[in-house]
């Protein structure tokens, strides 16, 4: 990866990051206590049939697919934000942080970038880059597959910054990546970049965070 950022080379190949969201279905129990029993019918009285209980199918749900060779990703988590993300807090800014990377990647697999855009300044110039790369490549039956990033550290001592803003040390490592044409030919592949260090720029207004810049950490 250059020295642009994570999320933008400058050949127009960003960093883009999915963070599948893990689903875990919790299960109830009984605590260890028996069932109640039946109640018992008096032989006096009438007997009253009992209406079975119609069975639930559950609805099946749709499994992810990552974009390959055969087609773009289907059926892609939605990346949810963290109730720490929401807080003006060093762990919630981190939180933001993580999150923010994961509406990257999210962005690189289906085009939209919507949540992305709402939480950025359109002043920072890697991030409208890594937009137009998404859009670009997500229009006229175009696609991207791979590019998966993680956020292996992410760090900040949570101190405003002369400018107002909050810094946030993120390390990015990215998953090669490649583009595909509408007709499913391969117009490029970029293989996995070095891992890179980023300086993420953060205001917290109205109840929430908000990137202002992202820029590489040099040095």
């Amino acid at each position: 990866m250059t020295s642009c950022t994570p999320i933008a080379r400058h050949r127009l190949t960003a960093a883009g990051a999915l963070l599948t969201a893990l689903v875990f279905a919790g299960t109830a129990c009984t605590g260890g206590q028996p069932p109640p029993a039946a109640a018992e019918t008096s032989s006096s009285g009438p007997s009253v049939a009992s209406t079975p209980t119609p069975s639930v199918t559950p609805t099946p749900t749709a499994s992810y697919k990552p974009a390959d060779a055969t087609g773009r990703a289907q059926n892609v988590p939605v990346p949810v934000l963290p109730d720490a993300a929401k807080a003006e807090t060093k762990e919630g800014l981190e939180a933001f942080a993580r999150y923010w990377f994961a509406l990257l990647s999210y962005g690189y697999e289906t085009g939209d970038v919507a949540r992305l855009a709402a939480l950025t300044s359109p002043g920072c110039r890697s991030c409208e880059r890594a937009k137009a790369v998404i859009t670009g490549w997500h229009t006229d039956g175009r696609w991207l597959a791979g590019g998966r990033t993680q956020t292996p550290s992410v760090s900040t001592t949570f101190l405003v910054a002369p400018d107002g803003n909050y810094q946030v040390a993120i390390q990015a490592s990215q998953s090669a990546i490649s583009y595909f044409n509408s007709d499913g030919s391969l117009y490029r592949s970029d293989p996995k970049p070095d891992d890179t260090g980023n300086l993420m720029l953060a205001v917290y207004r109205d109840g929430s965070w908000y990137v202002n810049n992202i820029q590489p950490i040099v040095g």
